[in-house]
């Protein structure tokens, strides 16, 4: 009997070349940190902003900047301090005496892929400012609309550890983010290796050497080819399921809302194309689902005197729905 060969719906071979590639161009750069690289490769994928938490040092900003030179598309980077007003990030009108009349200025958002540098460094007004170009990708400065060019995605990153002069990000804002990846310190062969690389050598020098790997069309194609990827009914209600258990947990102040489920559904795609299927499996929404999750839930005052964790209660929630098969 001769065997069956099945063949994709979808053709994902230049999007795992082009996976393959970015893993190997960013290893040369940054030793570990696996996991940070594949979740920022899933969430350009998915078209979500990403927040990139950790302690300074362990390769936030660099894993952003490569991300942005890898990808053949205008790039800006904004540092946020508490000093810096909505005019500095959306742009303002200026006078134009020749025409008498004001002209926009556009600021530094105006780009494909933003990068803002400690983004909890900026009071509410100045956050407020991203509220609009992250959910709808367009601006609205003095009653006229701007639309951004695509792609836009924006990577943040922000350190959990000196809270002076810092400003909790508000939830509404922290929902537009697709993912929020926590970067945590390298093993001690990690360090090692490290150190052995790049003690003679410029991280400068690094970046200024890699080469655009991927061009606009060639994302917006890939990206394409992930939303058609295939999602059985069963994985969508095994998505729903775990965001409503957020919303009915006792150790949850603050549940997940809808927009949590279609992140989910969007970076599960993602993950499954970088592995190669153009179908999800329950194991794609299992490895998703915290990152997507982690940032958007509240746990009670009680539960965080105990000492528990967003990513604790996210496993128990997780391992408590019955996984499809």
């Amino acid at each position: 009997m001769e065997q069956e060969i099945f063949q994709q719906r979808t053709d994902l071979s230049q999007l795992n070349q082009a996976v393959n590639s970015i893993r190997e161009m960013a290893g040369k750069i940054i030793v570990g940190q696996e996991q940070m690289i594949d979740l920022m490769i899933a969430g350009i994928l998915a078209d979500g902003h990403i927040l990139i938490e950790g302690v300074p040092g362990v390769a936030k900003t660099l894993a952003a900047k490569l991300m942005s030179k890898l990808i053949d598309a205008e790039f800006s980077r904004i540092q946020f301090t508490p000093d810096l007003m909505p005019s500095d990030v959306l742009g303002t009108s200026v006078f134009n005496p020749k025409e008498a009349s004001f002209q926009f200025k556009a600021g530094p958002l105006f780009s494909n892929i933003v990068l803002i540098d400690e983004i909890n460094r900026a009071p509410a007004k100045t956050q407020s400012a991203l509220f609009e170009v992250m959910e709808e990708r367009q601006v609205t400065v003095d009653g006229v609309t701007y639309i951004m060019k695509q792609p836009f995605m924006v990577l943040a990153t922000q350190n959990p550890i000196d809270q002076e002069g810092t400003y909790r990000l508000p939830e509404a804002q922290l929902d537009r983010f697709l993912f929020k990846i926590e970067v945590s310190y390298p093993t001690l062969e990690q360090e090692i290796s490290i150190l052995q690389n790049q003690h003679g050598s410029d991280n400068r020098h690094l970046l200024n050497e890699v080469t655009k790997l991927i061009s606009t069309s060639e994302l917006e194609q890939f990206r394409s080819s992930v939303r058609q990827l295939l999602i059985e009914p069963k994985l969508l209600e095994f998505v729903a399921r775990i965001v409503n258990e957020t919303r009915n947990n006792p150790s949850l102040f603050l549940g997940a809302s809808p927009r949590a489920s279609l992140a989910i559904v969007k970076a599960a795609k993602a993950f499954a194309a970088m592995m190669g299927r153009d179908f999800v499996t329950p194991e794609d929404v299992v490895e998703m689902a915290p990152h997507v999750l982690r940032h958007r839930i509240i746990l009670t005052p009680e539960k965080e005197m105990e000492g528990l964790t967003a990513d604790e209660l996210i496993d128990r929630i997780i391992k408590s729905v019955e996984i499809p098969r």
